[in-house]
């Protein structure tokens, strides 16, 4: 991965941006496809398409969502401590004793998801998890009217964890759900402009997918495509305790290369069209089957309109939902590489219709 691909990722990385709240996201990802493509635009909703090539067929849209999961603000209580709700979904093991970023109109406030330390606990309390409903945010306040200086009810946080290189390519960090994503689709539209593709390419980071794909309905909706790519993430099933999830998810490597979907939203010729391309790349990847449709921006590509030539395109990773996800540089890359040359390969007038 170029040097400067990597800076892309890391400010992207950090943006605090949970569902409905990606501005910070919007502004990074605008200002990298600004140096390379002539449109650039975003939606009402804080969609952000970048089109390569327009005028051009067939009209391809590549998603990748940059919300996140976090908290909003519900209630600021007379000693100052901040009560909240969740955005997306969380195990709520994870919350407790992180630190937090809260992203308010003055700016980041730092604060800590504060609980009853265990020695204080009754033996009732000691053998569950502690609901959301029973954390707070601590951000030294000493009473309401300080801490209304600072945040404000509506203020969304997330957990306060940057990117963490770790040995063999592999990165860490909170939000790779899906920022990963997004950033394989601008890097893919950054590499398109370079190959004279006949397509019409719309990269488009997505907003709130974490709360029903929401930002994916318009978007697909506004632009009308042919074919529809989603970049997303998908479980790794190789670390410890994943037997049981292999046989219902299958098996899915960290470093063994984008995953491609196959199954009930997945248009049968898109998918051919992009396995071919990776044998013809010498591009490793690996497979999944999903009975139903999938829970990502693909599904509301599929049907927008009169319907759509969907797929999904996933890259593996480690620890779902946690601050400490892990994905693999390689599968980045090869993402990248797998979603250009398969629509560079596409031309005018080619049948997606799998009967």
């Amino acid at each position: 991965m170029k040097k400067t691909s990597q800076d892309f990722l890391k400010r992207l990385m950090s943006a605090v941006s949970p569902s409905g709240y990606e501005l910070d996201a919007v502004r990074v990802f605008r200002k990298e496809a600004e140096t390379f493509a002539a449109e650039v635009r975003t939606d009402v909703h804080g969609n952000t398409d970048v089109v390569i090539h327009s005028g051009g067929s067939p009209r391809v849209m590549l998603a990748g969502h940059y919300d996140e999961i976090g908290f909003i603000v519900t209630l600021i209580d007379a000693k100052g401590y901040l009560w909240v709700a969740p955005i997306g979904g969380w195990d709520p093991q994870i919350p407790q004793g992180q630190r937090v970023a809260i992203r308010t109109a003055q700016g980041v406030v730092l604060g800590v998801i504060g609980k009853v330390p265990i020695h204080l606990q009754r033996p009732e309390e000691r053998n569950r998890v502690t609901p959301l409903t029973d954390l707070w945010v601590d951000i030294g306040a000493k009473n309401r009217k300080e801490a209304e200086k600072m945040v404000s009810v509506g203020d969304p946080m997330v957990i306060d964890q940057g990117v963490l290189a770790l040995p063999n390519g592999r990165l860490a960090g909170r939000a790779f759900d899906d920022r990963a994503g997004a950033f394989v689709v601008l890097e893919a539209a950054r590499m398109l402009a370079g190959l004279s593709p006949q397509a019409e390419i719309h990269a488009v980071g997505t907003v709130q997918e974490e709360i029903g794909s929401r930002g994916a309905v318009t978007s697909s909706f506004g632009i009308a495509p042919d074919v529809g790519i989603a970049v997303d993430v998908t479980f790794a099933t190789d670390h410890p305790m994943m037997d049981a999830a292999e046989k219902r998810e299958g098996k899915v490597e960290l470093g063994g290369g984008p995953v491609l979907s196959r199954g009930a939203n997945i248009n049968p010729v898109l998918y051919e069209h992009l396995l071919q391309t990776a044998k013809k790349r010498k591009i490793p990847v690996q497979i999944v089957a999903d009975g139903r449709a999938t829970p990502t921006d693909a599904d509301p590509m599929q049907i927008s309109r009169a319907g759509v030539a969907a797929a999904l395109v996933s890259i593996p990773l480690r620890y779902m939902h946690t601050p400490g996800e892990i994905v693999s540089v390689d599968d980045l890359d090869r993402t990248v590489q797998l979603i250009a040359h398969a629509v560079a390969a596409m031309k005018p007038g080619q049948k997606w219709i799998p009967f």
